[in-house]
């Protein structure tokens, strides 16, 4: 049980998020959380390195490799204990699909009307609790975000450095390290990071 950090940059990801949640929930009449677009970036990433997307065998002598991306997402219940239904076939979902998945299966979760299949079969698990967060096994590896906090940053420009508000968020990965090494968490981890911190702020939704 390995962990790794880093702090992207997520100036560019936030600001287009609050320029087109009031549009996006126009559209699609679902609300535009940060969740579903992290979500967007840990698919993507999964697709650059699939290896992170296997599970455990019950004897833990074999690796299970998945075709399907299927994401849990960690939620808090009332009773304050967590439960984490799961996003099927993430992996084939646009931001829309991704937005409406997340927003159906939190209000299951915090209604209590989650079925046994909301719960089961994922392949990869997020959690918005900071931490050391810990393996959601058979998976191989976990994701754990941070809040995003403004913080002084440098910037190079052509005039010199300046000093400059910006955006960062912590991310964690634990990961199994019998199965993922130290190189596959970290290219993995700093390639979601580099989704997130590189966000497309001309995305159209």
């Amino acid at each position: 049980h390995v962990t790794a950090y880093v702090e992207p940059d997520v100036t560019n990801f936030v600001k287009w998020r609050e320029e087109n949640k009031a549009k996006f929930e126009t559209k699609y009449k679902q609300k535009l959380t940060y969740t579903p677009m992290i979500v967007d970036c840990v698919v993507r990433a999964i697709k650059d390195f699939p290896m992170i997307n296997v599970s455990v065998d019950e004897t833990e002598t074999k690796i299970i490799k998945h075709n399907e991306i299927n994401i849990g997402i960690a939620t808090a219940l009332p009773n304050n204990n967590l439960i984490v239904p799961v996003i099927k076939q993430a992996g084939e979902l646009n931001l829309e699909g991704l937005a409406k998945n997340v927003n159906t299966i939190v209000d299951k979760a915090r209604n209590n009307k989650l079925s046994p299949d909301d719960v089961r079969g994922g392949t990869f698990t997020i959690s918005n609790l900071m931490g050391t967060p810990i393996i959601n096994q058979p998976e191989v590896a976990i994701l754990a975000t941070g809040v995003i906090k403004k913080k002084p940053a440098v910037l190079e420009t052509e005039f010199g450095d300046i000093i400059v508000a910006r955006q960062f968020m912590y991310l964690s990965l634990s990961f199994d390290h019998r199965v993922v090494d130290g190189s596959l968490g970290g290219v993995f981890l700093k390639r979601i990071s580099d989704y997130i911190e590189n966000w497309d702020i001309n995305t159209q939704i």
